[in-house]
């Protein structure tokens, strides 16, 4: 009787993409160091788990691939093939297809690609190992592999391992940190129906805190279920053998039928200890970290239920202002006492949460090495990209929806920003470009800076393009500063390219990052020099569901100001206000201030309550304004709540609040307000 696997499709897809994204990074690794054998031990690993998963659960095309993959992989890892750029492109390309199978998998339940192209290509590489080598360096090789592998047959007559040099300096290696090496033979009831999932869990129990060196035979055979009762591996390990043997025996269908400690001291490996020690270095670390690192547990939870849970705390929140109100008003002492353990807990509560929801931006940011080596190869461009910053968090609705901002600023430099190795050369800079992608935390915000040193920013050809198109006059243009130039690069359609490619010059790019990046409350900026380099700034909130707000009075309606737009505050008296060009103005601190009343700008009706006049001092971009209210009532903090889809989009709203008192109050939206 078959299993139904369907049930667990989501933790296949989930798990599948983790890998896809951890296979594309070490990829880029290996290719940037082809000796980095830590890149290329957890490549095969990644490959090898996806081709069991596959296989488990019943994508043989995937599996096929995957397994075709692995064998590629375990000739760079024995040293008999290269990871050079033939090599490495074609592992990218299988990559894709692996990447295209899973998105088809999550739209249809199936996979339906034929991969015999790439199992061909996979099969010629392998194929052309012994043309491009000389075969007596091959046979050598081999030679000293036998020797190695028969040191170990002094040992014990009972088990025998074709061991590499590989495998022997690690062994030798991990005896040195204190591990043990335990040999064991494992007995699979001969009754057993499902032989290759016993084999799974045997392996599964194993990593929990051991390694597995070997087994016999190889781990692609036991997956597959092609051996007899028995089979044969060689695990490193600091736990005791009869807690492991306890452990492997709990499993049904299980016996251990032998077991073996091997002394590794009665191994003669021809090899020298500083290259025994570069080897181990850079291949085995990890399984010294592995006993010593604090393993964290995880559980996977469904996004929508941490957004049920936030509404929950913002309702908490809500009611909890209410409360306080109603405390303030009654001057009941035991209720304010209550309130404010209720406070407390809501405020703790709050943080939990909101913690809970916070993700590192690393999320967003490791798609984007693999996007700019392909753009740099297309363009015959040599650029070094780099992140700092990755483990920076954000609110998950905030990662949801910068990937695709950030896509645009990062093509926009691969392509006009770095120059060609040539031109680079010419102008004295070094051929290979650097693009710097980095995160840090700012107050209640996240600044992102996409950075390049490429050619920077040609204002007087973005001005020229502006009245080719338009957009402004020639004599604006003449009068126009370069601040004001940097702005037409966010007009709908502008683009400074004169061929239209894939990669740009349709005019679709930077207006789109704008607005969506200004739909999640944030700014974007850009500073450049011609001939050094462009830097874009984007200024982002941690969260976007309960914020810190000023709250304002107009006539007879309270409107909520984010915090973050809010620069300070200041009384006004009518005989401050002057007119520049019909425009009302303040001076504060020397500095020319626009006035904007907000019951003008929002057609508030009702009549003024007293002469005294409040500003409001917000930023818009790296601008200052005044916003002119009736009267200050405090900072609080609020929960955002939706107008809904028919309300959506006005300018100058950015939602509204249930305040304490039940009536609903607008959130204001600085940056669309004017």
């Amino acid at each position: 009787m078959s299993m139904d696997m369907t049930q667990y499709l989501d933790v296949f897809l989930e798990e599948s993409k983790e890998h896809l994204s951890n296979l594309n990074q070490q990829l880029l690794t290996l290719e940037k160091n082809p000796g980095n054998q830590a890149a290329l031990n957890e490549i095969f690993r990644a490959i090898h788990t996806l081709k069991g998963m596959s296989s488990t659960m019943g994508y043989e095309d995937l599996a096929d691939l995957t397994h075709h993959m692995e064998d590629v992989l375990s000739d760079l890892k024995e040293g008999i093939l290269q990871a050079d750029s033939q090599v490495v492109d074609l592992l990218f390309q299988c990559l894709d297809r692996v990447q295209m199978t899973i998105e088809q998998i999550e739209r249809t339940g199936t996979a339906g690609f034929n991969n015999q192209d790439l199992i061909k290509a996979l099969g010629n590489v392998k194929a052309d190992i012994f043309t491009t080598q000389d075969q007596g360096e091959v046979i050598a090789g081999a030679d000293t592999i036998q020797i190695a592998s028969q040191s170990l047959h002094t040992i014990s007559q009972s088990f025998s391992f074709d061991l590499n040099e590989y495998d022997l300096t690690v062994l030798q290696e991990a005896a040195s940190r204190g591990y043990q090496i335990i040999y064991l033979r494992i007995a699979v009831d001969p009754a057993s129906l499902m032989k290759s999932v016993r084999a799974f869990m045997v392996f599964k129990v194993l990593e929990e805190d051991c390694e597995v060196l070997k087994s016999n035979p190889p781990v692609p055979d036991l997956e597959d279920g092609k051996f007899d009762d028995t089979f044969d591996i060689i695990i490193v390990t600091k736990q005791p053998a009869n807690i492991i043997i306890d452990r492997l025996e709990h499993i049904s269908e299980i016996r251990v039928d032998t077991y073996e400690t091997v002394d590794i001291s009665q191994l003669a490996v021809q090899q020298s200890t500083n290259t025994a020690s570069q080897t181990t270095q850079e291949t085995k670390e990890p399984s010294d970290i592995k006993g010593n690192q604090k393993i964290k547990q995880t559980v996977r939870v469904d996004i929508d239920r941490l957004d049920s849970l936030m509404n929950l705390v913002g309702e908490l929140v809500m009611h909890k202002g209410r409360l306080e109100e109603i405390g303030s008003s009654r001057r009941i002492v035991e209720l304010n006492e209550t309130i404010e353990q209720i406070d407390r807990i809501s405020s703790d509560l709050q943080s939990v949460v909101m913690k809970v929801r916070m993700v590192p931006i690393e999320q967003v940011f490791n798609r984007f090495p693999r996007m700019v080596r392909d753009l740099a190869k297309e363009l015959n461009k040599e650029i070094d990209f780099q992140i700092e910053g990755k483990e920076t968090e954000l609110d998950r609705t905030v990662i949801d929806e910068i990937g695709d901002p950030l896509i645009h600023l990062l093509r926009n430099a691969v392509d006009h920003g770095i120059e060609s190795p040539a031109v680079r050369a010419q102008m004295g800079k070094p051929r290979i470009g650097t693009i710097v992608l980095r995160a840090r935390h700012e107050g209640n915000n996240v600044l992102i800076e996409v950075e390049d040193d490429g050619s920077g920013i040609d204002f007087e050809r973005v001005k020229q393009k502006a009245v080719d198109k338009g957009l402004v006059s020639s004599k604006e243009a003449e009068e126009m500063p370069n601040e004001k130039a940097l702005e037409l690069l966010f007009s709908p359609g502008f683009s400074t390219s004169d061929n239209v490619t894939d990669i740009s010059g349709r005019g679709v790019g930077l207006d789109v990052a704008k607005n969506k990046i200004e739909a999640l409350n944030g700014e974007i900026h850009v500073d450049s020099k011609l001939g050094q380099g462009t830097k874009f700034k984007i200024k982002l909130p941690l969260t976007l569901a309960i914020i810190q707000a000023l709250m304002v009075s107009v006539r007879d309606e309270i409107y909520a100001i984010p915090l973050s737009s809010v620069d300070e505050t200041t009384m006004l008296s009518p005989e401050d206000i002057k007119l520049i060009q019909g425009q009302e103005v303040m001076v504060l601190r020397g500095t020319v201030l626009p006035l904007y009343r907000l019951d003008s700008l929002l057609e508030v009706p009702g009549e003024k309550q007293s002469d005294e006049m409040y500003v409001v001092v917000v930023s818009k971009g790296d601008k200052q304004i005044g916003l002119v209210v009736d009267g200050l009532i405090g900072q609080q903090e609020i929960v955002i709540k939706s107008l809904g889809k028919f309300l959506a989009g006005i300018p100058g709203i950015a939602g509204a609040i249930v305040a304490g008192d039940g009536n609903v109050r607008l959130i204001l939206d600085i940056a669309t307000l004017l």
